[in-house]
């Protein structure tokens, strides 16, 4: 998984996201940095209000969030949605001693874990 520090970065560096099922997020600066949430169709779903996206929580009784604005968490990127982001840029991945390594069009981006490889890339990409 990728670090929330390059998630970070990635959002800064102008990766969009549309909240969909399956998306990783987490919610930062409110002692919930490790805990890492999925959305899902059953607990936790995106509502599309006049204001923006609205990320709810259905069901939780274990805290008190019922829901969170989308500018108000930080997208955790899966692989596949990382490789998609790449786009035509993305010619493979490699193993390698310690990890793995994307390889783009123009460079290559070592890392010990194949989805920091394409953040990495992705990163190197969008700051071109």
């Amino acid at each position: 998984m990728i670090t929330v520090e390059q998630a970070r970065r990635l959002r800064k560096a102008g990766a969009l996201w549309v909240p969909g099922a399956g998306d990783r997020f987490v919610v930062p600066d409110r002692d919930m940095d490790d805990d890492v949430f999925v959305v899902s169709d059953m607990t936790v779903e995106v509502h599309d209000y006049p204001g923006g996206k609205v990320i709810g929580f259905n069901g939780t009784t274990e805290w008190a969030l019922d829901s969170i604005e989308q500018r108000e968490v930080i997208w955790m990127p899966r692989e596949d949605q990382l490789r998609a982001l790449l786009g035509s840029h993305f010619e493979r991945l490699e193993a390698v001693p310690g990890g793995y390594a994307v390889v783009l069009t123009d460079g290559r981006y070592p890392a010990e874990d194949a989805e920091q490889a394409y953040a990495k890339a992705l990163l190197a990409l969008l700051n071109g």
